[in-house]
């Protein structure tokens, strides 16, 4: 399963969004491929597809299913 964490480069959540992620594959017994990318630009976060900081996307989809139809992105 591969799991990406896009944030912005000061965000104060994303280091317990990431600890979480590995807490949760740890307890379903799931091995995960965890990507971290820090956004910089309004192009990167287009995209990387940052709604919020941090987002965290599964096998490229958007754990919030309905953040999945959002198509406006940017620095927040």
């Amino acid at each position: 399963m591969k799991v990406k964490v896009v944030s912005l480069e000061n965000c104060a959540a994303t280091p317990q969004t990431i600890e979480r992620v590995k807490e949760v594959a740890a307890e379903m017994g799931v091995s995960v491929s965890l990507e971290h990318v820090m956004v910089k630009t309004p192009e990167d976060a287009a995209l990387h597809r940052l709604i919020g900081s941090p987002t965290v996307q599964v096998n490229g989809m958007d754990i919030d299913a309905g953040a999945r139809t959002v198509r406006e992105f940017g620095l927040t």
